[in-house]
């Protein structure tokens, strides 16, 4: 009779619970580490923050682009999810629209430094780049959408449009710390309110 691991589970199954537990909190340390410290922040200090070896690191992930990749996949899928939740659970789709955006702020700041450290190899990037757009645009169609059927903003604006001018906004944030991307994405979206009617 093979031995059972924690709460009646055999032991493969709590190894691969704890294995993929392990992976989500390296993605999630390496996220937080690479927007303070760059992609090519010491892999010590991600396995620190992660609370994990670095042998763990290197087990999921054998290669910094390894890293990076998962890195910004496990962003955007975060991101993706976002859109429907906030919909679901914000009291107007404007508010969803708004928290959304600003989730998406956080996930560029991170891209800007991943998009660095991926330029050398081309065709990996340019897969995550595609796979952005596919995961993304289709959120941001979706909450433009219905904040438009609410009445809140003007129709119009295309998912494209918005989020590349959102990106062009992020641009420039971790050169200059005078510089705040939030407070002209805040007027972007202002902008695109129709006027409250008294």
């Amino acid at each position: 009779m093979a031995a059972e691991g924690p709460a009646g589970q055999p032991p493969s199954r709590s190894r691969r619970a704890d294995a993929q537990r392990n992976r989500e909190a390296v993605l999630t340390a390496a996220a937080a580490v690479f927007v303070t410290a760059g992609v090519d922040a010491p892999i010590r200090q991600i396995a620190a923050r992660a609370g994990v070896g670095m042998a763990t690191i290197y087990r999921h992930f054998p290669t910094r682009a390894d890293l990076v990749t998962a890195v910004y996949q496990h962003q955007i899928e975060t991101c993706a999810e976002a859109g429907p939740n906030l919909l679901a659970e914000a009291d107007t789709p404007l508010a969803a629209l708004h928290q959304w955006v600003d989730l998406f702020v956080d996930f560029l700041v991170t891209k800007h430094g991943l998009a660095d450290a991926l330029q050398s190899d081309s065709d990996r990037f340019a897969a995550l780049h595609a796979y952005f757009l596919d995961r993304l645009l289709p959120v941001c169609a979706q909450l433009l959408d219905a904040a438009v059927e609410s009445d809140d903003i003007k129709p119009g604006v295309q998912p494209y449009e918005l989020m590349r001018g959102i990106g062009n906004l992020c641009i420039g944030r971790d050169n200059d710390p005078r510089y705040d991307p939030r407070r002209l994405v805040a007027l972007l979206l202002q902008g695109l309110q129709r006027p409250q009617t008294s």
